[in-house]
């Protein structure tokens, strides 16, 4: 097999060591040196300059965690480093230490067989910090929303069941009373909005439960920690909005897309970068993003095709396309993304529908990206243009199956 690279190190990164294998080629002879660092600042230091000392040009490491990241920011800039998915670097069954781990990664390297992942730049990877963490705060305020509501049903407070946000405006100022300790049941229902459908007697009868001190002292926790989390994630939104600025033109644009709020844009800054060069093509990054089907067959068998799990850009992609189509009417359901989901509803149903359209929302996006280029929608007839004739052709076929006959005549 062709070696690619003479003199390259495969690390196998833990918590507290590196073991550093450094494969080098000179002819037909291979000699190989091995040396065990640990994971402080100068211990990485001190790898980076075992690797310079043996003329090391290529790096290749696995994605364990959160470990290879200290040794990246180390090694990056002196090396080519190449990050590679643990599950492809998988050792043949056997012997296995860490010294035959990094030997493996080593000659995985000298022949070109990692697949490199993405490993988007500084600025980048600061941002998608900022995003992802924002999203797993959002969700703990969900939670502790579901504790709240949860703490109102034991008491048979059916506050939930006439607004549809219990830590809404209203529902936050009913609460609050409840809490204080407030008996008059047509005092806080006075305190809805004036929006509110429900009227003064359903809140009165749904407020009417038995809340006791022990319910009380849970929703003031719950609450308390719901503010804090607001403000948390209103610090991180004003902090992202300020990394955002270097990418104003080309977030005013990805918002031009269906779908795509602020949010899902600076998402998908976060995720996939502004350099459009790092995927070949737009199929790539739809790998990438696990919005692909996959492909599974063997023997003239075909198995699963069912998409990877995706956590981050696979999640937002899904809930952009939902909003993209979910028109009813108007201009909005006017709209490509709208008639693609409608026109694979009928044959997929609606999961395999919805993960094209976010596959096709991706796509939109790098070619914006790469070209810079203004979103241009190919409208909802776009794909009875493209099948005009087969469309003229098919429904001649039912007319005669029904006994009619037709012939088919260009008009003027």
């Amino acid at each position: 097999m062709e070696v690619l690279y003479a003199r390259c190190a495969g690390l196998d990164v833990h918590k507290e060591t590196v073991m550093a294998c450094a494969r080098l080629a000179a002819g037909a002879s291979v000699a190989r040196e091995r040396e065990t660092f640990g994971t402080t600042t100068r211990e990485l230091v001190r790898l980076l300059e075992w690797l310079e000392h043996h003329g090391v040009t290529h790096v290749a490491l696995e994605a364990t965690g959160v470990y290879w990241k200290p040794v990246w920011h180390v090694l990056v800039g002196h090396v080519t480093l190449v990050l590679g998915k643990a599950s492809d670097m998988k050792q043949v069954p056997g012997r296995k230490s860490d010294v035959k781990d990094a030997e493996w990664i080593a000659d995985l390297l000298a022949h070109g067989l990692i697949r490199a992942s993405f490993v988007p730049p500084e600025p980048i990877q600061e941002l998608r910090d900022l995003t992802r963490t924002r999203r797993q705060l959002c969700g703990e305020h969900t939670q502790h929303v579901q504790r709240v509501q949860k703490v109102l049903e034991d008491a048979n407070v059916k506050l939930a069941s006439v607004l549809s946000d219990i830590v809404g405006a209203s529902g936050r100022a009913m609460l609050d009373a409840l809490c204080a300790g407030e008996h008059d049941l047509a005092r806080i229902a006075a305190l809805a909005h004036g929006r509110v459908k429900a009227s003064q007697a359903e809140l009165v009868a749904a407020l009417d439960g038995t809340l006791r001190d022990h319910h009380r002292f849970l929703l003031r926790v719950h609450l308390r920690q719901i503010d804090a989390l607001d403000a948390a994630i209103a610090t991180l939104e004003a902090r992202t909005e300020q990394c955002l600025r270097p990418f104003a033109k080309r977030l005013r644009r990805l918002k031009t897309i269906p779908g795509v709020s602020d949010i899902v844009a600076a998402v998908l800054l976060a995720e996939i970068g502004p350099d459009m060069n790092v995927f070949p093509t737009a199929a790539h990054l739809v790998s990438w993003a696990c919005l692909a089907p996959r492909l599974d067959g063997s023997a003239g068998k075909q198995r699963s095709t069912r998409t990877r799990k995706g956590q981050w850009l696979k999640a937002v992609l899904i809930q952009a396309a939902w909003a993209s189509v979910r028109a009813k009417r108007g201009a909005k359901a006017e709209t490509y993304l709208h008639a693609q989901f409608h026109r694979l509803r009928a044959r997929r149903g609606a999961k395999k529908a919805i993960v094209a359209v976010a596959a096709s929302i991706l796509t939109a996006a790098y070619h914006m990206l790469k070209n810079d280029t203004d979103y241009q929608d190919l409208g909802a007839q776009h794909f009875q243009r493209r099948a005009g004739k087969d469309v003229a052709y098919r429904l001649k076929r039912r007319l005669e199956e029904m006994g009619y006959s037709v012939e088919l005549s260009t008009a003027a």
